[in-house]
């Protein structure tokens, strides 16, 4: 059982410095943009040219990967002609990690010189206008495990990150999601294409009905178990971010539904939708300049 201390056991600069140091010294990739693949969206990291994989167990300081779905490894390499790095399998509240270990690759990329992060979940649809299959950018998050404290950026801050109080009114970053409804309006994909508020819990157990029910009255359009930690720490650390859900369930609102949320359904959906998904994030890449990656 995790203690309140296990929380806020920072990871220290040293920590991710020497982390990134070991990833530098085993690759001549200097990514300037960081990809997070959720459930069953692997497939993206596939698509990464002269890719270089490091398992997450052979990286100093890493935690592992333990869900089904994940693959729990490091790809580099490039997309589209530029330089990236990719997560195939993240780290989540419910595996037992403290909040700080799960999000240590955010601050790895940035010392890595990654200026972008691009982050895909699978998440339950709370808005009953969203159907399975649709794909919902975030604009705005709701952080729950924040309300009680758990953040990763608790504890002694360290200003070679970022600043001790950062503002979060602008963590999902207008201009790229501009890009990305461009890019689907191109590539044919509005009509299953969403803009919405992601809600973070802790899990691992899905939600109950007065729980949807009341995230649902709070203005969220989808619940998850993951992304908003690591977009606030890279935030904190100055790094754009664009984040977009695959909805792969509807929540269950209603006390006289048989529904029941599964996993297997959660990486069914993304089994099916995952061309699209890395059709329409390497056409956003391919866009990206160098500079600050402003297109």
């Amino acid at each position: 059982m995790l203690s309140m201390s296990d929380f806020i056991s920072g990871v220290s600069y040293d920590e991710c410095k020497a982390t990134a140091d070991w990833l530098m010294s085993n690759t001549q990739v200097r990514p300037t943009v960081g990809i997070v693949c959720g459930s069953g969206l692997g497939g993206l990291a596939e698509m990464l040219k002269d890719p270089q994989v490091f398992k997450y167990s052979d990286i100093p300081n890493f935690p592992r990967s333990t869900v089904h779905g994940h693959a729990g490894q490091l790809v580099f390499g490039t997309l589209k002609g530029k330089p990236c790095v990719c997560m195939q399998g993240r780290f989540h509240l419910y595996e037992g990690y403290p909040i700080q270990k799960i999000t240590l690759p955010m601050r790895v990329f940035k010392l890595m010189g990654v200026e972008t992060m691009i982050l895909t979940n699978a998440a339950g649809g709370l808005n009953q206008d969203y159907k399975v299959g649709d794909v919902m950018i975030i604009k705005d998050h709701i952080n729950m495990p924040g309300f009680a404290g758990i953040s990763p950026l608790a504890g002694p801050n360290d200003d070679r990150f970022g600043v001790r109080f950062p503002c979060m009114s602008d963590a999902y970053d207008r201009e790229l999601r501009q890009l990305a409804l461009d890019v689907a309006s191109e590539l044919g994909y509005s009509e299953f294409l969403r803009e919405g508020v992601y809600c973070v819990l802790g899990g691992p157990s899905f939600e109950t009905i007065a729980e949807c029910r009341m995230m649902h009255r709070l203005g969220a359009d989808a619940v998850g178990m993951s992304t908003v930690h690591e977009v606030i720490v890279a935030r904190h650390a100055g790094m754009r971010c664009f984040a977009l859900s695959l909805i792969s369930n509807r929540a269950v609102m209603d006390y006289d539904s048989q529904e029941k949320a599964n996993h297997e359904e959660v990486l069914e959906t993304g089994r099916l939708r995952a061309e699209q998904l890395e059709k329409m994030v390497s056409t956003m890449v391919a866009r990206l300049e160098h500079n600050n990656n402003s297109y």
